[in-house]
């Protein structure tokens, strides 16, 4: 199964015997909740999830967005109405982060059927909606495992083994500036490869066959151990999903460059390449 799916496929899917549940992510780092242009209009059907308080635990040790209680998690999905046989799929303003976020969650607690609509809400093609949903309660039980998840050391060890890629902003994987995180630079080993790569100006994906040889100029293969991380765990959920739409499976360093940086005992490189 594709894990994006077009607005035009969702639109067929939904008026089909096994609808979607519609998730909307909507979120900006840093910027206004979402909740109040989820409330101004969204694609019909869809339940609003909170990134910051459903799809993350309370910041700390564990970076800006560690991954949030599995039981919590659970119980969010279920008053969303997911259950563990419906397809569900999540949506965001457009870039992708945040929706990547809600749909390694779920595929990593075991949901099966899970898809990002491709270019978010500005890929949809039809009329928005102000009232809340109200969907029956779902029954999917988190399971986690199902997606591989890293640590910190294991990150370090991937990127002296395999292959670890750091999704932010070049210049903030050089160290040139770091306007979040206590420290610039990035793990000792890592190989630079910023999200903002994986689409076109529209928010969509680049075709597989080009995401492809993206990742294959960065020293990706399909023999390889392939890792990621970000910031906080959220757009580094985006680039295993571009991985994944290339055909090449990916771990997740959830805890990312938060976490890393927070702790002095971590190893930190700076400058254009890998070291």
């Amino acid at each position: 199964m594709k894990p994006i799916i077009t607005a035009s496929e969702y639109v067929s899917e939904s008026a089909g015997p096994r609808p979607p549940v519609l998730l909307d992510v909507r979120w900006q780092l840093g910027g206004p909740h979402g909740r109040p242009d989820y409330e101004a209009g969204h694609i019909p059907g869809a339940v609003f999830v909170d990134l910051d308080a459903e799809l993350a635990g309370p910041p700390g040790r564990g970076g800006r967005h560690p991954l949030p209680d599995t039981e919590e998690f659970g119980a969010v999905m279920r008053r969303a109405g997911v259950s563990r046989d419906t397809p569900v799929v999540v949506y965001d303003g457009g870039q992708g982060w945040a929706a990547a976020r809600a749909w390694w969650l779920l595929r990593w607690t075991g949901h099966g059927n899970v898809r990002v609509l491709d270019g978010g809400l500005a890929a949809w093609p039809g009329e928005l909606q102000k009232e809340t949903p109200a969907p029956a309660e779902g029954d999917f039980r988190p399971a986690p495992g199902a997606l591989s998840l890293l640590d910190a050391d294991g990150a370090a060890a991937l990127a002296r083994s395999g292959l670890l890629l750091d999704a932010r902003a070049a210049e903030r994987y050089r160290g040139d500036v770091e306007p979040i995180d206590r420290v610039g630079g990035h793990i000792p080993g890592a190989v630079s490869a910023p999200t903002s790569e994986n689409t076109g100006a529209d928010g969509r994906f680049l075709p597989p066959e080009e995401l492809a040889a993206r990742f294959r100029a960065l020293g990706a293969d399909r023999a390889q151990e392939i890792g990621v991380y970000c910031g906080s765990g959220v757009s580094g959920a985006h680039e295993v999903l571009a991985l994944a739409v290339a055909g090449l499976p990916a771990a997740l360093y959830a805890g990312s460059w938060s976490e890393w940086s927070g702790d002095d005992s971590r190893p930190v490189a700076t400058g254009p390449e890998p070291q």
